[in-house]
C-alpha cells in the first residue's frame, strides 16, 4: 500500500461542495501521515487563485480557506494545471503562497506512485 495521495479536483466556485470536500481530503490525507498533493483542474484551478476561497464552504459547514490554509502551513504541494489556468485568465502571480502551476506529465508520474481520489 503506498503512503502517497493524489487528489484531483476538476471543479472550482462553480461546485462549493465538491470543492471543499477535495481540500477537506487533502488535509484528512495529510493528518494521517500520507504525503498529499492537491492537483487542481478545469475549473478547479480557481481554488489557487488569491481572494477565491474567502466564502467558499460546503453544505456540512466546511470552510475551504480554512483548509487551504492547514495545507499551505504544512506544506502540502498545490498545483494549478498550468493550460487550464492560462486559459482561464489565472498566471502564477495569482496564485496562493505555496502553490504553483503543473502539468500532464507531472500528474502522470505522481499518479503512478499513488492513490488517485478524483472530485
Amino acid at each position: 500500500m503506498t503512503n502517497n495521495v493524489v487528489i484531483t479536483v476538476a471543479c472550482g466556485t462553480d461546485d462549493p461542495n465538491r470543492a471543499t470536500r477535495a481540500i477537506h481530503l487533502a488535509t484528512v490525507a495529510h493528518r494521517e501521515g500520507k504525503n498529499v498533493t492537491l492537483f487542481l483542474l478545469d475549473e478547479g484551478v480557481y481554488l489557487a487563485k488569491k481572494g477565491l476561497l474567502d466564502n467558499l464552504r460546503a453544505a456540512t459547514g466546511d470552510v475551504a480557506d480554512d483548509l487551504m490554509t492547514y495545507l499551505q502551513a504544512h506544506g502540502v504541494p498545490v498545483l494549478a494545471c498550468t493550460p487550464c489556468a492560462k486559459a482561464r485568465g489565472i498566471t502564477e502571480t495569482d496564485l496562493i503562497d505555496g502553490a504553483r502551476m503543473g502539468t500532464a506529465i507531472e500528474l502522470i508520474h505522481l499518479a503512478c506512485d499513488a492513490a488517485v481520489i478524483s472530485l
